[in-house]
């Protein structure tokens, strides 16, 4: 099944990063010695199942040519937009001419730095003949309540609840079907919402709590812990 399509990788890093408090955006923050995209990038290339990676970029980023990894022969440029879904949709245009409807794509977020080889294949193989797709994702552990302002008014059945990861995993044609239909709905945080809109129903595929996402400038140091204790 595996030899008959293909599959790629996109990553939508046109981003700021305001909860950072930064003078860049999060994905050039320096992590172990390389910049977050790049340690998120060199992961996605070495998972060694991708046929291209397809990056959107902001049109005036100044740091994404500096970078080493941009000259690498799997990575495709694409043109940013405004928001996470405007670039996931300039992304899949970029590699029109290459893909096919039936291929299948990874989208995975550039400030998810410790995405493993494992989680990757595991999230492959768990969906690779399956009719949707389907995304990582963690079960919540924690109580969750439902506010209004600073009150709670009332607690939330966390057995129902989980929370989305990346790499999200969806056919070529499908995907890119449903975010132009969605196209300027700020409902759609996530691949998976666009799919559900269209009245689909994506799978969970559990994944691995070290696959955070650097979103806080505390996040950093979290993300070199666990690199340094992953093996794959």
């Amino acid at each position: 099944m595996h030899d008959l399509i293909k599959f790629w990788a996109v990553v939508p890093a046109a981003g700021v990063g305001k909860r950072m408090n930064a003078d860049r955006p999060k994905q050039y923050l320096e992590l172990a010695g390389k910049t977050v995209i790049e340690h998120t990038l060199l992961r996605l290339i070495k998972a060694d199942v991708f046929t291209g990676v397809a990056v959107a970029i902001s049109e005036e980023d100044p740091y994404w040519p500096e970078l080493e990894v941009s000259t690498h022969e799997k990575i495709i440029v694409a043109a940013g937009g405004k928001e996470r879904a405007d670039s996931v949709l300039s992304a899949l245009k970029s590699i029109c001419a290459m893909a096919s409807d039936d291929d299948w794509v990874l989208v995975h977020d550039a400030a998810r730095p410790c995405i493993t080889g494992s989680d990757i294949h595991f999230l492959i193989d768990s969906l690779v003949n399956d009719e949707v797709g389907g995304i990582l994702a963690l079960s919540s552990h924690d109580t969750l309540k439902n506010i209004q302002g600073d009150q709670i008014v009332g607690t939330l059945d966390r057995s129902h609840i989980w929370r989305a990861l990346t790499p999200q995993m969806f056919r070529y044609g499908l995907l890119k079907n449903a975010l132009t239909a969605a196209e300027g709905n700020p409902a759609i945080t996530d691949e998976a919402s666009a799919l559900e809109l269209l009245g689909l129903q994506p799978k969970i595929v559990e994944g691995r709590p070290d696959n955070i996402k650097i979103t806080r400038p505390e996040d950093l140091a979290l993300a070199q812990f666990y690199m340094e204790q992953q093996h794959d």
